[in-house]
């Protein structure tokens, strides 16, 4: 017997390669959108539902929908919408949060899951071989009077909610970091910086870089970061938080570039720094951060790919 999935932010990349995923399944899922036009597009064979999440009303009307999982994916991604407009960036992640948190409250859930981010974990160096575990969130700095900070303060806040709501209303909810996610299916117009790496590299062009490239990444392939949702929707303790991240594929922005000029390009490109006097592009602090995949590891849940592979599939579907 299938499950019914209510998916949040299903056109986003890492929401509609989950729905993909589901349907191809066999599962019932429901795609709860704000651009109807943009999701039939999209998405194929899967239901769709309209709603502001950051509106209370507009996500009170869905609790007659039936559904026995939630995994809410909606957020704002671009850095340069985080600088540019850091209210309403930080209000969308605390209210739709809420909003899906008091929903699921009302339902008769088997599992949810909020995805998270890494940027919780802050500015945190990781030294001589140490790995940043799911304890160490609130551990590593992050500034409460740069703008940029509302989407790891949202974020924060917003992971505490899910744990308030699980322990005064046994909402069954877990919370997923992701690392960065890439690969398969990345649109030509993405602008997050591993797409801009790879058409640069594609047309033999430089990748020019708006930092100096010291701060760590942190990767994860879709199908991958996929699974690992399903893992911890599935197998997860309520109120707990999952790193989802393939340990392999840790290295500094810059490491980063050379491996797509590397791979990519032929040797055609090289990597070049641009670095305004300003954080005009909205970039995170500079970090440290690596992450253990230790505890979604003991949910049975394995990667399979690495950086370069990621690289490979992101352009062949480019």
């Amino acid at each position: 017997m299938s499950s019914r999935y209510l998916i949040t932010g299903a056109t986003g990349y890492v929401g509609s390669m989950l729905v993909r995923h589901l349907h191809n399944q066999g599962e019932h899922v429901i795609a709860l959108v704000r651009n109807l036009d943009k999701a039939r597009e999209m998405l194929s064979g899967v239901e769709l539902l309209q709603s502001d999440l950051t509106n209370s009303e507009s996500v009170r009307s869905l609790a007659a929908v039936q559904c026995d999982n939630i995994v809410h994916c909606a957020a704002v991604t671009a850095s340069a919408e985080m600088r540019r407009h850091p209210v309403e960036v930080m209000r969308s992640i605390v209210n739709a949060t809420q909003n899906i948190l008091e929903l699921a409250r009302r339902i008769q859930l088997r599992s949810m899951v909020y995805v998270s981010s890494m940027e919780v974990y802050g500015k945190l160096d990781c030294k001589d071989g140490h790995r940043a575990s799911e304890a160490e969130a609130g551990c590593g700095e992050i500034d409460l009077l740069a703008a940029r900070s509302c989407y790891p303060l949202g974020k924060r806040t917003a992971e505490n909610l899910c744990a308030a709501y699980s322990m005064e209303y046994q909402v069954p909810v877990k919370i997923a970091r992701l690392a960065q996610t890439f690969g398969k299916g990345v649109l030509p117009s993405d602008k997050r910086v591993f797409a801009q790496f790879a058409r640069a590299a594609v047309n033999g062009k430089d990748i020019v870089l708006h930092t100096e490239g010291r701060s760590m990444g942190n990767y994860c392939a879709i199908e991958d970061a996929v699974a690992g949702l399903m893992a911890i929707l599935e197998r997860g303790k309520n109120g707990e938080a999952y790193n989802v991240a393939n340990e392999e594929n840790t290295m500094s922005i810059r490491e980063m570039a050379e491996l797509a000029a590397d791979v990519l390009s032929g040797g055609k490109s090289r990597v070049v720094m641009d670095i305004p006097p300003d954080n005009r592009y909205g970039y995170a602090a500079d970090t440290g951060l690596r992450l253990s995949s230790e505890k979604l590891m003991a949910l049975g849940w394995r990667p399979t790919k690495n950086l370069r592979q990621m690289f490979l599939d992101m352009v062949e579907t480019m």
